[in-house]
């Protein structure tokens, strides 16, 4: 009866669930004003404190260049992400800050089935995961968020609310963020956007219309529609570009006159908005008076302006020259573009079975459940690019939930189209595919192929050796190439220290640790890279100068790996040397329990019976345990 009451609430083992805000039920059933917490406007969800702390948690990871993977590695400036986009953002702050122009992304819908990110800052990720089941071989951090967990809507901004406040960090004051999104979430997103991009920084609500015909099976209504959100980082720094006009606007513009500026169309000379100067007669040139504009109307421009117009053909009577006056707009003066309007039928940019069909032409499968059904059309998100980006400034777009590779694609389109240099950054955690395909077995696999036919078709088509950038620079998360070479002064032993003599994790590569410094020293991670081997170092020379790096060489691997190899001896001398010590101690302890025995004290208070030897002496002679025995006969104290 009161869906308004319905809230999430944390029990006291820290679980979300769901629950009765009992203050807004009795404030239901009351007929007068019920007093309660102090009001105020804003989002709250349980798990919002730590969902903001995750976003300035420091890690320990880095970024690690996969070659082998890659396609025109020396000279590409795209760059492709493996791993979670939460540590793949931290990781760009430095690098990236203030220098992306367009983010698009289409996250999960959160529509009961989908996989989402799953952040549980209280304890340890790995130990949450692993006890809670929701890690998968790989290692990646994905859950169904079901529509029956007490945390549905809570997990879902938690798991958004760190994401998009790195995302703000990292575009340009003139840039921009477009998401994807349906009614499942819109509302949450909404005012999340709002919390994080500013709402005076709302720029438009897009409804894309996503499917071609009606689905009939519809319960309610057939949804027909997505929403997409536009935030600019700063609204008073940025602003669409127009769209390019259409034929059938052109069409629309005629020359019954013959006027010598070319064909026009005209436009109403009233309007509604009220205007001092604008009550005035007119007299048409057929004679007819006409006492004013239409009533509840006004004329658009001053009398003085009117007759201005008129004297310059300006302003059109009709053919015979007695109908109400309009203003005739020329083609030859109307801007090249058009205003970007808020509704995109998919005549436009397409549907999702173009996106589809598009992906089924670039990606060869085997198994008909790993196509996916929910990708964007890649004319959607060109009008995006088109709308936010221009050609020739090397505009990044980054899209950190990248899955198919739509964007990435998008961006190769359109930069063959208007010879753009555009750039892009595609993030995507390591997801497996339900069934492996021969050429790849995740979803970021199917995107790296997409990709690469892609390239292969735009160069194909090309009048030159290619055109643009089709390449880019396939990186992957992992944990930094330092080793850990902390340890407190009790816990080393000699031999310990030649353990720690490197500060390289064994199996990291010369490269790794370049890229490591980039991300340190702020450096983009495509910049070009020039490497030379001389007397056993690599030497890499950054940018032409900006950063000169020589790392030894000298087969680290191997290195490594032997320096491994002798720890593990080294670890075994010890063991073996403890066991040789805790066989002393057993035999020491033996021997002092031989020489505290009964018999042996008699014995030599017998001895010394027989040579005379004082008490006294013999106490000495037996030691301090023995000093305060009773003889003859007596027995060690303990």
């Amino acid at each position: 009866m009161f869906p308004n009451a319905a809230t999430e609430t944390r029990d006291p083992d820290g679980t979300v669930r769901r629950a009765i805000d009992f203050d807004l039920l009795r404030q239901e059933l009351s007929d007068h004003v019920v007093e309660g917490p102090q009001e105020r406007f804003h989002l709250d969800w349980p798990g919002k404190r730590a969902a903001a702390f995750a976003a300035n948690a420091p890690i320990a990871k880095t970024l690690r260049p996969v070659r082998e993977q890659s396609v025109n590695f020396d000279t590409t400036k795209n760059l492709v992400i493996e791993g979670d986009n939460l540590d793949a953002l931290k990781l760009l702050q430095e690098s990236y800050l203030g220098k992306v122009k367009l983010i698009y992304i289409d996250p999960p819908y959160n529509t009961g089935g989908d996989f989402i990110y799953d952040d549980d800052f209280a304890e340890s990720v790995d130990v949450y995961l692993e006890r809670s089941g929701q890690k998968d071989d790989a290692g990646a951090r994905l859950v169904m968020n079901s529509d029956t967990n007490g945390r549905y809507h809570s997990d879902w901004l938690s798991m958004m609310y760190p994401r998009l406040k790195l995302a703000r960090n990292l575009l340009k004051d003139d840039g921009a963020i477009f998401v994807s999104i349906d009614d499942h979430e819109f509302a949450n997103l909404r005012a999340l956007c709002d919390e994080v991009f500013g709402a005076q920084n709302f720029v438009a609500t897009i409804i894309w219309q996503k499917v071609f015909s009606p689905k009939n099976s519809a319960q309610w209504f057939s949804e027909d529609h997505d929403y997409i959100l536009v935030y600019a980082r700063d609204k008073q720094h940025w602003s669409p570009n127009p769209l390019p006009r259409t034929a059938e606007m052109d069409a629309r513009y005629k020359n019954p006159d013959s006027d010598a500026r070319g064909p026009w169309t005209s436009s109403d000379l009233a309007a509604r908005n009220f205007y001092a100067a604008g009550t005035y007669p007119v007299t048409t040139p057929s004679g007819r008076l006409i006492d004013g504009p239409p009533r509840g109307s006004y004329w658009r421009v001053s009398e003085a302006s009117f007759k201005a117009l008129d004297a310059d053909n300006r302003i059109w009577w009709g053919a015979d020259g007695a109908n109400m006056p309009r203003l005739k707009r020329f083609l030859s003066e109307v801007s090249t573009g058009r205003t970007p309007q808020t509704f995109w039928p998919y005549s436009e940019v397409g549907h999702t079975q173009d996106a589809k069909k598009t992906l089924l032409r670039y990606v060869p499968f085997e198994h008909t459940e790993n196509v996916l059904n929910s990708v964007k059309p890649v004319q959607l998100i060109r009008r995006i690019l088109h709308l936010a980006t221009s050609p020739d400034n090397e505009d990044i777009v980054l899209d950190f939930f990248s899955g198919s590779g739509s964007t990435a694609h998008a961006v190769l389109a359109q930069n063959a189209d208007d010879a753009g240099n555009r750039r892009f950054i595609a993030v995507q955690v390591h997801e497996p595919l339900r069934t492996p395909e021969p050429e790849f077995d995740s979803i970021l696999g199917m995107s790296m192929t997409r990709l690469r036919n892609v390239a292969a078709e735009i160069g194909e088509q090309s009048e030159t050796d290619g055109r643009g950038d089709l390449g880019y620079r396939m990186t992957k998360v992992d944990t930094s190439n330092l080793a850990d070479t902390l340890r407190p002064a009790e816990a080393l032993g000699q031999l310990d220290l030649g353990a720690l003599e490197s500060s390289i994790k064994p199996g990291r590569t010369s490269e790794d640790l370049l890229f490591q410094v980039l991300l340190a020293a702020g450096l983009p991670l495509t910049l070009p890279i020039q490497i030379e081997h001389r007397d056993g170092f690599d030497i890499f020379n950054v940018e032409d100068g900006i950063l000169v790096m020589a790392i030894r060489n000298d087969q680290r691997s191997t290195i490594n790996d032997q320096r491994s190899t002798i720890n593990d001896q080294r670890s075994t001398i010890n063991d073996q040397r403890s066991t040789i010590n805790d066989q002393r101690s057993t035999i020491n302890d033996q021997r002092s329990t031989i020489k505290f025995t009964p018999i042996y004290t008699q014995n030599r208070v017998d001895l010394a019976a027989s040579r005379r030897v004082s008490r006294r002496r013999l106490r000495v002679r037996c030691g301090a345990d023995q000093y305060r025995a009773d003889l003859p006969g007596a027995v060690p104290g303990h």
